[in-house]
């Protein structure tokens, strides 16, 4: 009679919450002392920061000043244009949302058209008409401040610094000499300055390139001048993905009939620019972030509020709380910024073969 063998029966595991904590925080002696120390220190600043949220901090310099922070300067009766334009933001996004699990819907062509549109729609709405009669009477951009000026410099300062990085990319793989040598020269002067020369720079040399009919205001030459800055770097994360697509994709493009400008069009360009989205969001982030580098020029944006609100008698000293208020306002609008940056590459598939 054989003797059969013995079966070897798998180490039992456990699962669940314990074969979770085990596995990963209490495989090893070392790391179960790791993890012992790190909850102690995590437990004792959450216990400080949550004590001071709740009991110590004063948060009046918040609500008193809760406008101030939101639209700055800009009139109060005439609030009212604001709310309308977060409405109308907002409106989009839902939509957006909503048509986002549906591939080959007529509405996210609209939706892309909306969006287009709502950008100058807002700023008209936002600065209105000159005029004693007006229905929306002029609110100069100088006087906007707060996180109004904050998002206004971000939002347009993208918009307009994409399509031109994506210019600037192209001329620099162009086969035009001269055309690449200003591209290359532009890009790679631009990176090699930090955004507050490109800042001074707009402020003080844009006016002498103009004609002496058209006059700038300070939030106009702040945002050419972002939009200049985040356009060279944009341009080499475009080129970078340009870079990546294979020579394979170009030759079968042509073998079908297109021309260089439709298989750049059509075939390249949306690849490149599918696989760098999340360095393009990362410079985006970037650029959001730097608009509080604008206090340098004279204009109030978050920052700038927050530092002029301490000033104000009856909050004296209370930086920690005004700070803290801003940068939660920061975090969550980057935290936006880079959840939808996530949904949209779910959507394209970035990543997946």
């Amino acid at each position: 009679m054989a003797v059969q063998p013995e079966v070897l029966k798998p180490p039992l595991t456990e699962v669940g919450l314990l074969g979770w904590l085990k596995k990963n925080l209490f495989s090893t002696w070392y790391n179960a002392l790791l993890t012992i120390f790190s909850g102690i220190f995590i437990y004792g600043v959450l216990r400080a920061v949550i004590t001071w949220v709740v009991r110590d901090a004063r948060w009046t310099v918040i609500t008193t000043n809760f406008r101030v922070f939101m639209i700055g300067r800009y009139p109060p009766e005439e609030a009212w244009r604001v709310l309308v334009s977060l409405g109308i933001v907002v409106l989009l996004v839902i939509l957006t949302w909503m048509s986002r699990k549906t591939k080959d819907n007529p509405m996210q062509r609209w939706l892309v058209i909306s969006w287009l549109i709502s950008i100058p729609l807002i700023g008209i709405l936002l600065r209105g008409f000159s005029g004693e009669r007006s229905f929306l009477p002029l609110v100069s951009e100088d006087i906007w401040s707060g996180l109004l000026l904050t998002l206004v410099l971000a939002i347009v300062g993208i918009v307009a610094s994409f399509p031109l990085g994506v210019l600037l990319a192209l001329g620099r793989r162009s086969k035009l000499p001269i055309i690449k040598v200003l591209s290359t020269a532009y890009i790679e002067t631009i990176r090699g300055v930090p955004l507050i020369s490109v800042l001074f720079m707009s402020q003080l040399m844009l006016p002498l390139f103009l004609p002496p009919e058209i006059r700038l205001g300070t939030v106009m030459r702040a945002l050419t001048g972002m939009t200049l800055f985040s356009a060279a770097y944009t341009a080499e994360n475009v080129r970078g993905g340009l870079a990546a697509i294979p020579r394979g994709q170009y030759e079968a493009a042509r073998a079908v009939g297109l021309n260089e400008a439709l298989v750049m069009v059509l075939i390249v360009l949306p690849q490149a620019l599918r696989a760098v989205i999340p360095a393009i969001v990362g410079q985006f982030i970037s650029l959001f972030k730097d608009t509080t580098l604008v206090v340098i020029v004279g204009l109030l944006d978050v920052l700038g509020i927050a530092k002029a609100v301490t000033g104000q008698r009856e909050f004296i000293g209370l930086h920690k709380e005004v700070y803290a208020f801003a940068a939660v306002l920061f975090f969550i609008c980057c935290f936006t910024m880079s959840t939808a940056s996530r949904r949209l590459e779910q959507t394209l598939g970035v990543g997946e073969r």
